[in-house]
């Protein structure tokens, strides 16, 4: 099993959710904040889970799904926002989760089709594969953007 994977799906969610929220200003996004707080190791380097959340928001960065400035020591990245890309991805409907409910404004409808509050729910209800099938869906869709815009 491959453990480190499902953590990865994890993290990026907690990050781009934890942007989203925030969107369109830029914060700094703490590893702690994400993962809680994690030992580090006797020389008082970062442990791998530390290493590894960091590491998957660069990976987001690099793929185009958020941008930052800086990151402060293996602790954070400062300045971070979601890209045109990231935000219209978590923004979209997820296929088969429009509710039919008529008692629900289309308002309410439409923000819980999307992928961000599908992200949000099974990251509160803790779900790992349903969190695991959101990710990879919003990773397997997302189209590069050649020109960010935001």
């Amino acid at each position: 099993m491959d453990l480190h994977i499902d953590d990865f799906y994890k993290d990026a969610a907690a990050t781009l959710l934890m942007l989203y929220q925030a969107f369109p200003r830029k914060i700094a996004v703490y590893v702690e904040d994400l993962i809680g707080r994690e030992e580090p190791d006797e020389y008082g380097l970062p442990s791998k889970r530390h290493l590894g959340c960091l590491s998957t928001m660069l990976w987001l960065a690099d793929e185009g799904f958020i941008r930052y400035e800086t990151t402060i020591s293996y602790d954070a990245m400062d300045q971070a926002v979601l890209t045109e890309r990231g935000f219209l991805n978590l923004t979209r409907s997820v296929p088969h989760v429009v509710s039919n409910e008529p008692a629900l404004p289309p308002s309410v409808r439409r923000t819980q089709a999307t992928l961000a509050y599908q992200l949000r729910d099974a990251m509160s209800q803790q779900h790992s594969e349903r969190i695991v099938r959101l990710s990879r869906l919003l990773f397997a869709n997302a189209a590069p953007v050649e020109h960010d815009t935001v």
